[in-house]
């Protein structure tokens, strides 16, 4: 079976972005990212897709947008609904949903696993994610880590995992 990863780094106050930029600089979360997407298909709305100077490398974009006329500014597979972004990684061992808000809402249902960056302080923002239902979602693994001269905020990385029904 396909594992569907939902990624992403929040606020306390489930912030992820504002202006399609990220309100924090995690290098190790930067690095965390990049080890665990690499070498996989990784789908995103047409935003986050445009947040990327250029493709990230030995990753397979897969991009979300409702527009028929879209023109993405590098090469990438465009698919109009979450359900049909899905469908073209069924096959995979895994891949991941990378953002942005309204994409990880809808890719909730498809999901296997979380993979949250939880970023400790709360920052304005214009994009979410959405809450985490723990009647759903189980948390297996956090590991926590201080701020520093490279990290301005305290962090920890928590998995969660689709709760069997």
């Amino acid at each position: 079976m396909s594992e569907i990863i939902i990624i992403a780094a929040a606020a306390e106050n489930n912030a992820l972005g504002i202006n399609n930029d990220l309100p924090w600089h995690l290098p190790d979360d930067f690095k965390r990212f990049k080890t665990l997407t690499t070498g996989h298909k990784i789908i995103m709305g047409r935003k986050t897709l445009e947040s990327f100077p250029r493709p990230l490398p030995n990753r397979e974009h897969i991009a979300i947008t409702r527009s028929k006329s879209y023109c993405p500014k590098f090469p990438c597979t465009l698919v109009h609904t979450i359900a049909d972004a899905i469908e073209l990684v069924k096959n995979d061992e895994k891949s991941f949903i990378i953002g942005g808000g309204e994409i990880y809402r809808q890719s909730l249902t498809y999901a296997t696993r979380i993979e949250l960056t939880r970023v400790h302080t709360e920052v304005e923002a214009d994009t979410f994610f959405p809450e985490i239902d723990l009647s759903i979602w189980h948390l297996v693994k956090e590991e926590h880590y201080s701020k520093d001269e490279k990290h301005q905020y305290d962090f920890s990385y928590l998995t969660y995992v689709r709760k069997s029904v």
